[in-house]
């Protein structure tokens, strides 16, 4: 474990004594590097060239470019770095726009600072992460919208286990803890939901729930 190589994260946000905080709660985990702090969109598209973190610790609002726009270009660029958004902003809007521009997880500020770092090492595995409430509130959102899916995009009927697993993640339970509610390895889990996304035809665990609650193959009521 001491030999792995350290996290790198840039925090892009306009206020320098948040920044600031992040950075002494993130450090004090010896796995977890910041390589950069930005103040705005701009700056934090220089330093992802420069320093190819794991992930950007993102804001919404800032001056100049902001992080919407910064989320899209990083995504398009780099798209093996993971974007965090760390935001006051908490409605649907927001919300929908930078997870389909590619953020791996959304957070408000609101959250202790123990739930960022943990948040950090899992969207730098690979994991998506909404707090319960956005989780819940999105796929409320959803529920109430058409998202346009075609049951014939459907490749595959659902298996129980892989309804299970989607329940929890619908639910917005990270892969750690369906492995250990279902008692399976975190490896396994990922590929459950790798098979799943390509059955329901999504990109993305969020897709993935909103189109299954969507169509009926699984439910949140029990």
């Amino acid at each position: 474990m001491s030999n792995a190589l350290p996290v790198r994260i840039v925090i892009a946000d306009d206020h320098p004594l948040l920044r600031q905080a992040l950075k002494t709660v993130i450090e004090k985990e010896p796995e977890l590097r910041v390589v950069g702090e930005a103040s705005d969109g701009n700056e934090a598209l220089k330093l992802v060239g420069q320093y190819s973190p794991c992930v950007v610790v993102m804001d919404i609002s800032m001056p100049g470019l902001n992080g919407l726009e910064a989320t899209r270009i990083i995504k398009s660029k780099y798209p093996e770095t993971s974007i965090l958004v760390l935001t006051i902003h908490d409605d649907n809007e927001h919300i929908l726009s930078i997870l389909k521009a590619g953020a791996s997880g959304y957070l408000t500020k609101s959250v202790f600072g123990d739930e960022v770092v943990q948040a950090i090492r899992n969207v730098s595995d690979g994991d998506a992460v909404l707090s319960p409430k956005i989780s819940k509130q999105l796929i409320q959102h959803a529920l109430r919208h058409s998202i346009g899916m075609n049951p014939n995009d459907v490749k595959g009927e659902l298996s129980e286990r892989e309804k299970e697993i989607l329940k929890l993640t619908a639910k917005g339970s990270t892969n750690k803890e369906i492995a250990r509610e279902i008692n399976l390895s975190e490896r396994t889990v990922k590929a459950y939901l790798a098979e799943i996304f390509f059955k329901l035809n999504v990109n993305n665990r969020t897709e993935a729930a909103i189109a299954a609650l969507h169509s009926g193959i699984i439910s949140l009521d029990d």
